[in-house]
């Protein structure tokens, strides 16, 4: 059976169109055609219904991707273990959103080759539903994400609660800032609470979905942003950005997502070390809140702190 096949077909299937899996795949919208149009001619069954909307399973479309998954991930252990190198064990692949590698996800890498120095690692990036996808087939074991999606066959645990902080590129800001603000986009919670406790900026006319990468565009022009304390303090060490005092801070939580088939032995190594990590990581980020406490006139407070509690992660 064609890989191939088997991955186009399950990206049509997670996205619901083939236009969109095209993009994904990079590939043309003919092509996506043609390799599902054979996956079914294989099969002897249509595995999906196609319409103006879009591509929804069939019944045997819904059957086969049960079937489809456990393939990619069969392949791809047997990719993986047929590519570690000599001197190597085991392997494991971490994926993680852009803002948690620096200073989280490459400081996790160090701690788990020093722990396990004969395990093969590799590193991958992506958004949440990229991530998600990876760790479904088996192209990832472990991830860092923002946004987790409980799914079957995947393990989530909340491990560490970043601390959103307001900061500005120039010396002395204070909360007058209008014209000078970007908004990012941290998903719904932030974006909820920001609108109703800081309206006066959340339609500045500037969105970046950019996470931590905000404070590259920052850092060289007159903005501020709501970043992560641990992320910034670099740039605040260095007097490239400054906190801005009396600002709302807002707790962003870091989860943890695996494979619940995972080695035992490299799973315990991985959380082991991540642990020793996140022990750095508190005191860094503990270093960036007691300078907003010192810089503030009030006690810092939670933006949205009195919001209902939501869904700590995406049921899908």
């Amino acid at each position: 059976m064609d890989i191939a096949l088997i991955k186009t077909f399950l990206e049509v299937a997670a996205t619901g169109s083939f236009v969109s899996a095209s993009e994904r795949l990079l590939v043309t919208q003919s092509a996506v055609s043609l390799r599902v149009q054979r996956l079914e001619a294989s099969l002897g069954r249509p595995l999906f219904t196609r319409s103006k909307a879009g591509a929804e399973l069939t019944a045997a479309g819904q059957e086969f991707e049960r079937y489809a998954l456990s393939m990619i991930k069969i392949w791809e252990e047997a990719r993986q273990q047929v590519a570690i190198p000599e001197g190597f064990r085991k392997s494991l692949t971490i994926g993680a959103q852009y803002s948690l590698w620096p200073r989280l996800g490459f400081r996790w890498i160090d701690a788990l080759r020093e722990q396990m120095p004969d395990l093969n690692i590799r590193a991958e990036l992506g958004m949440p539903d990229r991530l998600t996808r990876f760790l479904l087939e088996g192209v990832v074991q472990a991830g860092l994400l923002y946004t987790p999606q409980l799914r079957p066959g995947l393990a989530v645990e909340r491990v560490i609660d970043e601390e959103l902080v307001l900061v500005a590129s120039w010396p002395n800001p204070t909360l007058d800032i209008a014209g000078r603000y970007v908004f990012v986009d941290w998903g719904p919670e932030f974006v909820q609470a920001h609108a109703l406790y800081l309206p006066d900026l959340t339609n500045p006319g500037l969105t970046l979905s950019l996470g931590a990468l905000t404070a590259e565009f920052i850092v060289n022009r007159q903005f501020a942003a709501y970043l992560p304390a641990r992320y910034v303090k670099r740039y605040i060490d260095a007097g490239r950005l400054h906190l801005v005092p009396d600002a709302p801070r807002f707790p962003y939580p870091v989860w943890m997502v695996w494979r619940e088939d995972l080695d035992e032995e490299v799973a315990e190594a991985a959380k082991t070390s991540f642990r020793q990590v996140v022990t750095q990581i508190d005191v860094m980020q503990d270093e960036v809140m007691e300078m907003l406490r010192d810089l503030s006139e009030e006690d810092i407070s939670v933006l949205g702190d009195d919001l209902s509690d939501a869904p700590p992660f995406d049921e899908e």
